[in-house]
């Protein structure tokens, strides 16, 4: 598994990233085997959230799973989203209690990133920021991101950062697939001006880039589609089924799958550290890892990206 930087900061994680929301849904000996796999595999990035699994499971289970490899892996959790009646958010008081939370329940001294969940609209940045910068100084957090905030806000929270002398955003994670583009209108060109760097979720369309769907049908019961309306009602579209058409057209005169398109075309894009997947099963940990390999071409890129802007 190569390794890439994450923006200009110097820390170096794998080119595909484990997903952990599922753990706390899973049981803890299949979320084990995934786990396991993953670093076999030599992924090293384990994204996860204080809110995922049912509100801590997660976190939980990763601080048990990683044990002694802890210190082999990159760790990535967020703050923000509520996680009680109580409420989430960024403020200073909030976010000094939910890291000591996060880090005793990953079984941890330390967080590599340390990421804003959602902006916070009731908090000014600099309060955030500077609560963050506290952590990085007393070695609790490494770096810092953020997740899903506007091309302003980025900008916003950097200048802040620069103005204040506070440790700044290193990542941003935002989506960012063959089918959703929109982060290439404003935000990345903001990621890149910043020397940021993108953490791509949902690279897989929530699996409608996987090749399991068959266009324009039901979803197969038990899948995220058949189970979660709103995500089909957001991506099983007639747009997007007419795109995934004529992308899996493009990748089988080519010799290669649509999983094989979705991890590349990410990696072709410099600005991706790490594209971030999940996996309820060893057997897709190991095809998402092996994923990335395709290399696209000039002409690749520029037919990929008529397909994918003209539907």
């Amino acid at each position: 598994m190569e390794q890439r930087y994450l923006g200009k900061s110097g820390l170096r994680v794998s080119e595909v990233g484990l997903g952990c929301n599922n753990f706390g849904v899973l049981d803890v000996e299949s979320s084990r085997k995934v786990v396991h796999r993953a670093l076999d595999l030599g992924v090293t990035l384990f994204d996860t959230a204080d809110v995922y699994g049912n509100r801590g499971g997660s976190e939980v289970q990763l601080g048990r799973l990683l044990g002694a490899r802890r210190k082999d892996v990159v760790v990535a959790t967020k703050f923000g989203m509520p996680m009680d009646e109580g409420g989430g958010g960024a403020s200073r008081r909030y976010i000094m209690a939910a890291c000591e939370a996060s880090l005793d329940r990953l079984k941890t001294d330390w967080i590599d990133l340390y990421q804003v969940h959602r902006p916070d609209p009731y908090t000014p940045i600099e309060e955030t920021l500077s609560a963050l910068d506290d952590l990085v100084r007393q070695g609790k957090v490494r770096y810092v991101g953020c997740s899903n905030f506007a091309s302003w806000q980025v900008v916003d929270a950097q200048w802040t950062a620069h103005d204040r002398r506070l440790h700044g955003f290193v990542s941003s994670q935002d989506e960012l697939n063959l089918l959703v583009r929109e982060a290439e209108r404003e935000l990345i060109p903001a990621l890149e001006s910043r020397g940021m760097g993108l953490l791509p979720f949902f690279p897989l369309a929530s699996g409608l880039l996987t090749g399991k769907y068959v266009p324009r049908a039901d979803a197969p019961a038990g899948t995220r589609m058949a189970v979660m309306k709103r995500l089909a009602d957001r991506y099983m579209t007639e747009r997007n089924w007419t795109v995934v058409e004529r992308l899996g057209a493009f990748c089988e005169a080519r010799g290669h799958s649509l999983l094989d398109l979705a991890f590349s075309w990410l990696l072709s894009k410099h600005l991706v550290s790490s594209v971030i997947a999940g996996a309820t099963k060893p057997e897709q940990v190991e095809a998402n890892a092996k994923a990335g390999h395709w290399k696209l071409g000039h002409d690749d890129l520029v037919e990929i990206d008529k397909i994918t802007k003209a539907a």
